[in-house]
């Protein structure tokens, strides 16, 4: 059986962002969402987040690792800011750039996820997909965010057992500044797009969350498997 998890990132990061993933998730095929606590639209993307109650939740932590007398402090802060806004455990965690992947982070991060059971990103027997992105060496590609280039992931990168396919879509809206952002609304088209739900239907891939997995999930680096 082929599950999918499609995780839009930076959910709270500007409102336009926020807007885009809960749009790719009610008319698209978005399933779980990773949240940035230290942003100002983080409140909003929660009270968003509560009118979805198929969402899933997860932390996206923002460390610096050069920082390396701060990580666990700045994990540890992230993780309690997450349940003071959710009033629950993140269902997943992973971080901006993927930054938890650091020899200096990941220690932390996994002693965090053996305590509660909660899975990390590339961690938790879940193979990560990272191409569905429109940004290569500096310079935009589009087709690799449109709808033959996303068909075309999954036909060929979506396996058996469980993937999580990761996204950035949103809207850009006045004041958000990033090199990846007219891209994003490329994204969040793609992910509406019924021919993609179609698609995946057809290749009897099953959509899951994070908070659909067997819990606990054992911490297991992709490179093992």
């Amino acid at each position: 059986m082929k599950h999918l998890i499609v995780t839009g990132d930076d959910f709270g990061l500007h409102q336009g962002i926020t807007r885009g993933i809960i749009q790719a998730h009610r008319d698209g095929i978005l399933t779980s969402a990773s949240l940035m606590v230290n942003r100002p639209a983080c409140q909003d993307a929660v009270a968003l987040a509560r009118e979805c109650p198929a969402l899933s939740l997860g932390l996206h932590l923002e460390l610096d690792p050069d920082d390396t007398g701060d990580v666990p402090a700045a994990v540890a802060r992230q993780i309690a800011r997450f349940a003071e806004l959710v009033g629950a455990p993140p269902t997943h965690i992973d971080s901006h750039h993927d930054v938890h992947r650091d020899p200096r982070v990941l220690p932390y991060v996994l002693a965090w996820s053996a305590r509660t059971g909660v899975p990390v990103r590339g961690y938790a027997g879940v193979r990560h997909l990272s191409k569905f992105y429109g940004r290569w060496g500096g310079e935009p590609h589009l087709e690799q965010i449109g709808v033959p280039g996303l068909l075309r992931l999954l036909r060929t990168e979506v396996g058996e057992g469980m993937t999580e396919l990761t996204c950035h879509p949103g809207y850009v809206e006045p004041g958000f500044s990033s090199s990846y952002a007219a891209e994003r609304e490329v994204e969040l088209q793609t992910l509406c797009d019924r021919r993609v739900r179609h698609a995946i239907w057809d290749m009897t891939i099953r959509l899951i969350g994070f908070r659909d997995l067997p819990s606990p999930q054992p911490a297991v680096p992709e490179r093992a498997r």
